[in-house]
């Protein structure tokens, strides 16, 4: 009779974490709902390092279009070298707080789109979203502010806009995608949980606008009745 064998069983060993850039190039290369599929379940999903990538690609983004700036409107040396010295300034205090504010928004809108998808009967997770996301939103963001300070360029920038308006199609077409995979729904459902925030939201921007207009409106009309008296006499 066989005896079990005693020789100690070893658990698999887990997958090793794949690189950011071939997430990045899956995301951008494959648009389909199967790749975000994959890296909705792949074992790296983290918010953390999504945040990373989006922080960090603020901050270089915003450099891109700074020095472009910079060195397109500052002819003399002497005027560089001031203009150097205050863009650091500014990099280094401000960058990194406005991304830290801009990622803050962005996940915010992810965190609405993904409640909305929930509504839609979706299946994904913030944390599945908002690391999808990244993946191409992170790398579009380094193109877009490439794109965005070639277009400042005078003889060519016209044609670098063009592309940043494909460039902005494309990643609409992605985030659509995105939520489709993570969410395992139709493109219904995935339109109505991209556009319906940002049309709700408008439209409670606007109602708001309409009522400070009504309750500020005989104020305003005061004023430039008075600015008008002053002008005839």
């Amino acid at each position: 009779m066989n005896e079990p064998s005693k020789s100690p069983v070893y658990d698999s060993p887990p997958p090793a974490p794949e690189p950011f850039y071939k997430t990045w190039i899956k995301a951008l290369t494959k648009p389909n709902e199967q790749t975000f599929i994959d890296i909705a379940n792949s074992p790296d999903v983290s918010p953390g390092k999504a945040y990373l990538w989006l922080v960090i690609s603020y901050i270089l983004s915003f450099l891109i279009i700074s020095l472009v700036t910079l060195f397109g409107t500052s002819n003399q040396f002497d005027n560089l070298r001031t203009s150097l010295g205050s863009s650091a300034i500014a990099l280094l205090c401000g960058a990194p707080i406005g991304a830290v504010i801009g990622v803050f928004f962005y996940s915010l809108e992810i965190a609405i789109t993904q409640w909305v998808a929930k509504l839609f009967k979706g299946t994904g997770t913030y944390n599945q979203l908002i690391y999808s996301v990244a993946a191409f939103a992170a790398p579009m963001m380094l193109v877009s502010g490439l794109i965005s300070a070639l277009a400042m360029i005078p003889a060519i920038g016209i044609c670098f806009s063009i592309i940043g308006i494909l460039i902005s199609l494309y990643t609409l077409f992605l985030m659509v995608t995105a939520v489709k995979g993570v969410n395992r729904f139709g493109w219904g459902e995935a339109l109505g949980s991209v556009f319906l925030p940002g049309i709700v939201i408008g439209l409670l921007c606007g109602c708001v606008i309409v009522v400070i207009i009504m309750l500020l409106g005989p104020a305003i009309g005061d004023v430039f009745s008075t600015i008008n008296q002053s002008l005839i006499y």
